[in-house]
């Protein structure tokens, strides 16, 4: 499988397991605190080539795509669930402890921000899903953003990641169908 993007990721763990998973160039960040030649990097890069932004599954990660996101609107994101990026042994979640599988499954399911895009979620449609509150809202969000390829977030950045990459209606119903059938047949 051929990118033709260069994948944005954390380090260099990260690209050499993303390097056998596909035939992709890669640009690390080096950490949450990207540098502003690397966000140049990643603007120019967006403009010549395309850029995806593919971190970890972690609070880092969130920090660095929202970063980048603010920085250079209109990149593709892939994301990893978190189980899919949990080490085998001790350690935290990252790219580098997915499966070749999994790079490749999140690399086929990108998403691309459109901040000028209609609301098409509302916040009361992710009430009545059972998303924001209640006992089980965490446990529908994680099966929601394992179902539909966006990651886990909590119920406010979830609203606004179904709305910045369109979810549709249609989309959201079967994910929340699917869901609700997992939770009957136990």
């Amino acid at each position: 499988m051929k990118i033709r993007e260069v994948i944005v990721v954390e380090g260099k763990s990260d690209t050499k397991r993303i390097q056998l998973a596909v035939n992709a160039d890669t640009l690390e960040t080096r950490g949450s605190a990207i540098s502003e030649e690397t966000l140049e990097q990643i603007e120019e890069l967006h403009e010549k080539r395309g850029v995806i932004v593919f971190t970890d599954p972690d609070y880092s990660g969130e920090k660095i795509r929202k970063t980048i996101r603010e920085a250079v609107p209109g990149v593709k994101h892939a994301f990893l669930n978190r189980r899919d990026a949990a080490p085998n042994h001790k350690g935290s979640l990252g790219v580098e402890h997915a499966s070749l599988e999994a790079i490749r499954a999140a690399l086929k399911n990108l998403y691309t921000e459109d901040i000028a895009a209609p609301i098409q979620i509302s916040r009361e449609d992710l009430a009545l899903a059972g998303l924001i509150s209640g006992p089980e809202a965490k446990k529908r969000r994680r099966l929601l953003g394992e179902y539909l390829h966006i990651g886990y977030t909590n119920g406010k950045q979830l609203y606004k990641r179904l709305n910045l990459f369109q979810i549709s209606p249609e989309e959201f119903a079967a994910a929340l169908k699917e869901i609700n059938e997992g939770e009957q047949n136990g």
